[in-house]
């Protein structure tokens, strides 16, 4: 019989022995209390007049419609715009990318590809808009800019590789009776056709010489009826003296009307000093536009003409701010007038397809030039949804509008807001967004968020002084290195739709192409004070 082995107890020395936990050490136990005292436990607080419950709450699942479930749930954001077209930057609240495609949103979200953009000096207005210009020249669009007063359009459209005509003191002319790409072309065409176009040129160069009659340095009124006449009449002869390829001139206007022949006279049924009469007046304020603080701008031939297959196009009229305001606003209309009109001539007969992407900066400029860039730009705006040209209306308050002498002009200038619908709004002071709310809905948080932005007391140290260097502030940095606290921010509203503020960020290039010459002087004296 095997015997049973002896058990043999085994000792695990104390030393050696693990609990399965740790006791937490006094300070991990003094946190635990501090955290206690802070922070509720799953079921709640225990003891009397405590919140504990037995048992977990699993909430209940609500299912509805977004109009009645947004009153259960009233703290709504916006939602976003499609993530195509333009990039702006992130959204303040959200971070969400925010995109403006007003060409794309057409038929969609839109009714029209116009562009209100607004805010006070200094908060970047023509930084955004020339990212817009910019992308939508990658896009396949023509980048046009018919007036710069500024200048600032010049570099970025030679970087696009495009055309930049000068008009000033001995750097070019700019013929108002120009017909642009039509010239040479013209008599090519079918006799019908021919005598269809000739009639709407002869129509474009009356109503520029009109608009440019009804400036200071013309008849500084708008011409009457009996001088319209007599203007419309002298213009066809005028033109029909000219050999193809060649275009009439103002003075060859002025020849007409004091050669005075017979068809002009049988028009105005007028002889000798009855005649002259209703002339004179006409006749000197084209003398006028052909002298004068005018002298050298309209006297002649175009110098430099359009390229309408650029990929850019600019008039940069800076020149003219020598001569003082009522020059410039002349030259607006000259300049517009001649390019527009170039554009659609092109489109007439089939030389150009391409969709516009037009700046107006400086609106406010342009609507005290008088009525007749009031009419071009009415003109332009009802026929963008068409041809898909974007119009970006740049401007600094809506009193801009009230500008106007007339009731008819400002009816026409408030038309243009009204037919945009998508509006870009910067910092702006409370009066100012009081006079928005008339034309676009604004919530008292946006209003309040805005308003933020036109606030003073943000110094902005952070801030790259150059980030958003444009014309549009009287200096980067003031006194005291204080920036527009706005800068840069917008609320994008399209349509009804709740606003989305969005944060632009520029990039290197864009630093380098916004920049102008005055800004470069200024930051270099600033930093040259501060060395």
């Amino acid at each position: 019989m095997a015997r049973k082995p002896k058990q043999v107890p085994v000792t695990t020395p104390k030393r050696m022995v693990q609990t399965a936990e740790e006791k937490p050490t006094r300070q991990e136990r003094r946190e635990l209390e501090r955290l206690r005292g802070r922070f509720a436990p799953r079921l709640g607080w225990g003891g009397r007049f405590s919140g504990r419950a037995p048992v977990e709450d699993p909430g209940t699942v609500y299912t509805g419609p977004t109009s009645q479930a947004g009153g259960i749930y009233p703290f709504l954001l916006g939602s976003g715009l499609p993530p195509r077209g333009v990039p702006v930057g992130r959204d303040v609240l959200t971070g969400e990318l925010v995109c403006i495609d007003p060409a794309g949103w057409t038929g969609k979200l839109t009714t029209n590809p116009g562009v209100w953009v607004m805010s006070q000096p200094g908060a970047g207005k023509s930084a955004l808009v020339k990212r817009i210009c910019l992308v939508y020249s990658a896009y396949g669009h023509m980048m046009c800019v018919p007036g710069d007063v500024k200048g600032e359009y010049s570099t970025i459209v030679q970087e696009l590789g495009g055309s930049v005509v000068r008009i000033g003191d001995g750097i070019g002319r700019l013929n108002p009776l120009d017909s642009g790409p039509l010239k040479g072309r013209l008599h090519t065409l079918s006799a019908e056709k021919q005598e269809a176009l000739l009639d709407v040129l002869n129509g474009r160069r009356l109503e520029t010489l009109l608009a440019l009659l009804s400036t200071k340095h013309g008849l500084g009124r708008a011409p009457d009826e009996i001088e319209r006449s007599a203007l419309d009449t002298a213009v066809q002869i005028a033109s029909a003296g000219q050999t193809p390829g060649n275009d009439p001139v103002v003075s060859d206007v002025v020849t007409v009307l004091r050669l005075a022949p017979q068809e002009l006279r049988s028009k105005l049924a007028a002889e000798g000093e009855r005649y002259q009469d209703l002339t004179r007046s006409v006749v000197a304020g084209l003398d006028n536009l052909v002298g004068g603080p005018l002298k050298g701008l309209f006297d002649g031939p175009t110098t430099t003409a359009l390229d309408i297959n650029a990929p850019a196009v600019s008039v940069d009229i800076s020149a003219l701010r020598a001569r003082g305001n009522d020059v410039v606003s002349a030259g607006m209309i000259a300049t517009w007038a001649y390019t527009y009109g170039a554009v659609d001539s092109a489109r007439s007969i089939g030389l150009m397809d391409r969709a516009l992407v037009l700046p107006m900066d400086e609106m406010w400029r342009a609507l005290r030039s008088g009525p007749g860039l009031v009419d071009a730009m009415d003109a332009i705006s009802r026929l963008n949804r068409t041809t898909n040209d974007v119009t970006i209306y740049v401007t600094h308050s809506l009193l801009d509008v009230e500008a106007l002498p007339t009731e008819s002009d400002r009816a026409k200038a408030r038309g243009l807001m009204d037919r945009c619908d998508t509006w870009v709004i910067g910092a702006s002071s409370d009066e100012e967004l009081g006079r928005v709310t008339g034309k676009r809905s604004l919530t008292e948080q946006e209003r309040m968020m805005i308003g933020s932005w036109a606030s003073a007391t943000s110094t902005g140290l952070d801030i790259d002084p150059t980030a958003y260097a444009d014309d549009d502030s009287p200096t980067p940095l003031d006194e005291e290195g204080a920036r527009h606290p706005g800068r840069g921010k917008y609320l994008i509203k399209v349509g009804s739709r709740p606003g989305i503020a969005a944060s632009l960020e520029l990039t290197g290039i864009e630093q380098r192409l916004y920049r102008t010459d005055n800004n470069q002087r200024r930051r270099t004296t600033t930093s040259g004070a501060s060395a």
